[in-house]
């Protein structure tokens, strides 16, 4: 099984706040991990670091064996690596799974 996905150290400070300290994460082909905890644990905080809304402190993003640490999310998405927004409402007219591709045809281009 191949790495996709490997966060190491991966830190976000807002002043003197660490919002996200030292996260480590892998994520293999075919594996599905979910990531819990509470409001302001700093889950919305590293996805936006891993998706390239946010420039992280410190530590590294490598996909699929590249570091792309502090690229910018649309950089990220031609990659492969898109965020969907929790805004139930955002594309009323689609169903969930339409809306969910919506994030996906930047890297995709053969879908509708």
């Amino acid at each position: 099984m191949s790495t996709i996905l490997e966060i190491s150290r991966l830190t976000k400070r807002f002043g003197g706040v660490s919002a996200v300290k030292d996260l480590d994460i892998v994520v293999n082909e075919g594996e599905i991990l979910g990531l819990i905890g509470p409001n302001g644990a700093g889950k919305s905080t590293g996805f936006n670091m891993i998706g390239g809304f946010l420039e992280p402190t410190d530590g590294k993003v490598l996909f699929r064996g590249r570091d792309i640490t502090g690229i910018p999310a649309h950089g990220v998405a031609h990659l492969g690596i898109a965020r969907v927004f929790q805004q139930s409402l955002t594309f009323g007219e689609l169903s969930p799974l339409d809306g969910a591709f919506i994030g996906c045809q930047t890297a995709y281009r053969w879908l509708p």
